[in-house]
């Protein structure tokens, strides 16, 4: 497994173009805090998009967008965040996105990790 992290400045493409390649697939969210601990938001709902609103530093906002019907839709934000981490399987599939911010890590985690050309098409 491989992990790189995405500069600042690339946020908002990264974003765009993750959000296009994993539109509905299945994820589970996860929020890690020194004081809560692992606390579950979202569990094997689908992904609508994720985005950032880049201001400056200590005022940034990313924002994950999951579920389909108004009734079982969520959004996670995340203020101020600091880091974004991808972390790959061996094949190059997308696995977890980590998002840091000061007192709290956000884990996107994917049902399964695939490649996006082998689910291409598929509903």
């Amino acid at each position: 497994m491989s992990t790189r992290e995405i500069p600042r400045d690339e946020w908002d493409s990264f974003f765009d173009s993750f959000s296009l390649r994993h539109q509905g697939w299945l994820v589970t969210v996860e929020v890690l805090g020194a004081d809560s601990g692992a606390q579950v938001e979202a569990k094997q709902m689908p992904l609508d998009g994720i985005s950032a609103e880049l201001k400056r530093r200590g005022e940034d906002i990313i924002s994950i967008f999951i579920g389909r019907k108004p009734q079982e839709h969520l959004t996670h934000t995340i203020h101020a965040p600091e880091r974004v981490w991808l972390k790959e399987t061996e094949y190059g599939a997308d696995e977890v996105l980590e998002i840091e911010s000061e007192s709290l890590t956000t884990l996107m985690r994917f049902r399964s990790a695939m490649l996006p050309e082998m689910v291409d098409g598929i509903l």
